[in-house]
C-alpha cells in the first residue's frame, strides 16, 4: 500500500511517500520537495558477524547524473567514484543517525540517499537527511528518532529556510541543522563573520522548521512503521565485572591522569592486557566482557574526574587552552608555510600561489564552477604513532579539510582584487584532538606568511561537554579522548569579531540552546586567546608576496578589443607569451591576466597588449608605418591593424608634386591625428607632426 505524507516548509510542499519504490529494502522513502527528489533506503543484516561489538553502520549519499538531465563525462560515460560534496553529504546524513541508533545494535546497516531530480530552488542535501531519517523510522532498525533536517541562508540581514543557489550566492550564512522533536543534534555552518546570536538565532528558526517535519514522518511511521527489532545487550557477569574494578579500578585514576597522551595510553594499554591475562585467560567471551568493563570504567572515571573535580586528563581547568606556539617561513622555498603547535596538536600549513591555470573545475549537478581557494587536509598515519598503508583521503579527512577551507573562505581576498588560485595544504604532523581547527590557525598564519591580503586572521577552537543528569561541565579546547568519551564535538573558527563556520556533533539526544549559547561564548573567549597568541607571531598579512611566487597583473580590455589579443588562431598571443616568457588569460569580459616568474617580464607583456588595444586619440602624434602609397596620399598604420590616410597636402609643408617624392612603402614617419569621423576613419597630417617636432626641438635648445 502507498502511504502519502505532506507538509510546508519554507513556503514549499515536502511530500514523503513510501510502498511504491523499493519495496524490498526494510525502509524506503521517496522525499519531493519542488522539483528535487530523493530516493532513501535502509537495509540491516539479519545475522551480527562474529566478534562484531560496534554499530557497522554505512551512509551513502549519490547523486545520479540523469537528475539533472546530463550524461557523466569520462571514458566509461557513467557515474564514478564519489565527489567532494557526495562525501561529505554522506557525512551530513551519518552523524546526527548515528547516536540516535541504540547501543548493542551490532548488525550491519546502510542507508542510502540517491538523488533522482534536482533543480537549483533547493538543496538536495537536507532532503537527503529527512528521507534517510523517514527510511529508517518506518523500518524495523532499531532508532531514536525521527530526525529532520534544515537549510537557512541569511540575505540583507533576513533569515530563509531552505535558501535556493540564487539566494545562497547572496547569503552571509549558510547552516545545516539537524535535531529531533527535542533538541538539535547536528549543525553545519558557514558565515562571513557573523556574531553568534545571529548564529543561535537562525539554529532556532532551524529547530522549529525540524519540529514540523518530525511531525508527519511520526505520522507516515504511524501509517506504515514497522516493529521494530529488539537490542539484545550482552549481560556482564556481575562477579567478573567486580574482580576487574578491584584489579584496575585504582590504576585507571592513577593512569587516566598522565599528561602525555602516548604515556597515557601506553598505562592503560598494559592495565587492560593485566586484566584480560589475569581474568579471561583463553576464553574469547570473558575477554569481550573484560574489555566492556574496562572501558566503562575509564568512561566513568574521567568523566568523574571533570564532573567532580573540574579536573582534565592533562592537569587543566575546563576553560583552559593547551600551550600554543607558532613559527612562519619554515620552509624556504614555498611560497608560504606555518608550524601551529597547540599541545599535542600539530599542523604544518603550506600556501602556493598559482595563475587561473590552476583553477579547479567543478561539474557539479547544479552546473560547471571553478574554484580558486582550495584547503586539502592529510592526516598520515605517524600523527597518532601508527604504522599502517597511506590510502588517499578518506571521508574524514575531506570532512576537516572542507570545514578548515569554510573557516577561511570568508576572509579571501575578491578575485578582482588578488588573481591568484591559492591552495592550502595541511600535513597533520602530531594529534590528539582538533586537528581541524590547528589547520586554520595555521591556514591563517601561512596565508599571511605568504602576503595574502586576507581581511583578518582567523583561529578555530573545539568544545566538548560532559553532561550527567543536572551536571554539565563545558570544555574548551578538547582533547582526542574527551572528545572520544565526551557528548559533544563543537568547533568554532572566527575572527576577533564574528563566526566564520561551526560544526556540531551531538552524542548524546541532544543539547538546549541555553547550553549552546554558554558553548559559543565560552569559544570565544578561547578564541580570542588563540588569536593572541598567533598575532605574537605574525599578527597581519606580509606587504609583499613570497620570494618565489609568481607575480599576476590584471587588467581589463574593452571585449571588441580581444581578438585583437588572440589573433588569427591565436598567432598573437602565442608571440607575446614566446617573447616574454608569461603565462596570459583572457576572459570573455575582457579581464587579462599576466602571470611571471619576475614583474618586468609582466610589464613588457602588459605594454605589448596595451599597444594592441590602444585607441587612437585626435592630436595625439605616432610613429607609424607606411602600408600603400597612392596619389591622393599615404595610407599608415599607426597602431596594430590601425591606419588612417595623410593626404598628399599633409605631407609636407611645401608642395607635394607626387607622393612617391616624399614616402616609400614600410618607411616609419611621425603623423599627428587631425580628425577621427563618425564612421572611424582616420585623417593625419606629417606637415603638423614635423612642426610639432620642429617647435620641440626649439624649446629643448633655449632651456
Amino acid at each position: 500500500m502507498i502511504h502519502i505524507v505532506e507538509v510546508e516548509v519554507g513556503g514549499r510542499p515536502l511530500r514523503l511517500e513510501t510502498g511504491r519504490m523499493a519495496r524490498q529494502a526494510d525502509g524506503a522513502v521517496l522525499a519531493s520537495y519542488a522539483d528535487t527528489v530523493v530516493l532513501a533506503t535502509a537495509v540491516a543484516s539479519k545475522t551480527v558477524k562474529p566478534e562484531t561489538d560496534f554499530l557497522p553502520l554505512t551512509v551513502n549519499y549519490q547523486e545520479k547524473a540523469y537528475a539533472a538531465g546530463k550524461i557523466p563525462g569520462g571514458y566509461f560515460r557513467r557515474e564514478g567514484a564519489p565527489s567532494e560534496k557526495e562525501v561529505l553529504t554522506s557525512r551530513l546524513i551519518d552523524r546526527p543517525i548515528r547516536p540516535l541508533i541504540p547501543d548493542g545494535f551490532f548488525y550491519e546497516t546502510q542507508l542510502i540517499a540517491s538523488v533522482l531530480s534536482v533543480d537549483d530552488t533547493v538543496s538536495s542535501d537536507v532532503v537527503g537527511i529527512i528521507a534517510a531519517s523517514a527510511a529508517l523510522s518506518i523500518s524495523d532498525i532499531p532508532f531514536h528518532g525521527p530526525l529532520a533536517g534544515v537549510k537557512i541562508g541569511r540575505v540583507n540581514g533576513n533569515l530563509i529556510v531552505n535558501p535556493g543557489l540564487s539566494d545562497l550566492e547572496r547569503s552571509d550564512l549558510t547552516i545545516v541543522v539537524a535535531g529531533t522533536r527535542d533538541a538539535v543534534m547536528m549543525v553545519e555552518a558557514e558565515a562571513h563573520g557573523l556574531p553568534e546570536d545571529v548564529i543561535l538565532e537562525a539554529i532556532e528558526l532551524a529547530h522549529q522548521e525540524i519540529k514540523q517535519i518530525v511531525a508527519v514522518i511520526e505520522e507516515l511511521q504511524r501509517l506504515a512503521g514497522r516493529p521494530k527489532r529488539p537490542v539484545h545487550i550482552e549481560p556482564i557477569d556481575p562477579i567478573l565485572e567486580s574482580q576487574v574494578k578491584e584489579l584496575v579500578a585504582k590504576s585507571i585514576c592513577d593512569a587516566v591522569m598522565i599528561p602525555n597522551k602516548t604515556a597515557r595510553q601506553e598505562q592503560l594499554d598494559a592495565l587492560l592486557q593485566q586484566a584480560i591475562q589475569q581474568l579471561a585467560a583463553d576464553d574469547p567471551d570473558r575477554e569481550r566482557q573484560v574489555k566492556t568493563v574496562f572501558h566503562a570504567l575509564e568512561y566513568s572515571e574521567v568523566r568523574k574526574m571533570i564532573l567532580e573535580r573540574n579536573v582534565r586528563a592533562d592537569g587543566r581547568g575546563p576553560t583552559d587552552i593547551r600551550p600554543i606556539t607558532c613559527e612562519v617561513s619554515v620552509l624556504p622555498r614555498t611560497h608560504g608555510s606555518a608550524l601551529f603547535t597547540r599541545g599535542e596538536t600539530q599542523s604544518l600549513a603550506v600556501v602556493t600561489l598559482g595563475t587561473t591555470e590552476d583553477e579547479q573545475r567543478v561539474d557539479a549537478l547544479e552546473g560547471e564552477y571553478f574554484r580558486t581557494f582550495m584547503l586539502h587536509y592529510n592526516f598520515p598515519p605517524f600523527s597518532v604513532g601508527e604504522a599502517r598503508p597511506l590510502r588517499s583521503p578518506g571521508r574524514r579527512e575531506v570532512g576537516h579539510g572542507k570545514l578548515a577551507e569554510r573557516a577561511l573562505s570568508a576572509v579571501m581576498p575578491s578575485k578582482e582584487a588578488f588573481p591568484y588560485t591559492v591552495r592550502i595544504v595541511s600535513d597533520i604532523l602530531e594529534s590528539n584532538g582538533s586537528s581541524s581547527m590547528a589547520t586554520v590557525c595555521g591556514g591563517s598564519l601561512a596565508l599571511m606568511d605568504a602576503g595574502v591580503p586576507i581581511k583578518e586572521p582567523v583561529a578555530g577552537i573545539a568544545m566538548g561537554l560532559i553532561m550527567e543528569g543536572k551536571r554539565v561541565v563545558i570544555l574548551s579546547d578538547i582533547l582526542g579522548l574527551e572528545d572520544h568519551l565526551g557528548d559533544m564535538d563543537f568547533k568554532v573558527t572566527g575572527t576577533a569579531h564574528g563566526v566564520t563556520a561551526l560544526q556540531m556533533d551531538i552524542k548524546i539526544p541532544g543539547i538546549t540552546p541555553a547550553l549552546m549559547r554558554q558553548a559559543l561564548d565560552q569559544a570565544r573567549t578561547g578564541r580570542l586567546h588563540i588569536l593572541g597568541e598567533m598575532a605574537k607571531t605574525l599578527a597581519a598579512p606580509r606587504p609583499h608576496l613570497a620570494k618565489y611566487a609568481p607575480r599576476i597583473f590584471s587588467f581589463h580590455i574593452k571585449p571588441e578589443k580581444i581578438r585583437d589579443v588572440i589573433g588569427p588562431g591565436g598567432k598573437t598571443i602565442r608571440g607575446i607569451v614566446s617573447e616574454c616568457g608569461v603565462k596570459i588569460n583572457v576572459d570573455d569580459s575582457g579581464l587579462v591576466t599576466i602571470a611571471a616568474t619576475d614583474e618586468p617580464s609582466a610589464m613588457k607583456a602588459k605594454e605589448m597588449i596595451g599597444r594592441l588595444v590602444e585607441e587612437v586619440e585626435e592630436g595625439k602624434i605616432y610613429l607609424g608605418k607606411v602600408k600603400k602609397i597612392v596619389d591622393f596620399g599615404a595610407f599608415v598604420e599607426i597602431l596594430p591593424n590601425v591606419d588612417g590616410l595623410v593626404h598628399i597636402s599633409q605631407l609636407a609643408p611645401h608642395r607635394v608634386r607626387a607622393v612617391s617624392d616624399e614616402l616609400s612603402e614600410g618607411e616609419e614617419i611621425l603623423v599627428k591625428v587631425l580628425e577621427i569621423d563618425r564612421q572611424g576613419k582616420i585623417r593625419l597630417s606629417r606637415k603638423e607632426a614635423m612642426a610639432a617636432e620642429s617647435e620641440s626641438r626649439s624649446t629643448d635648445s633655449k632651456e
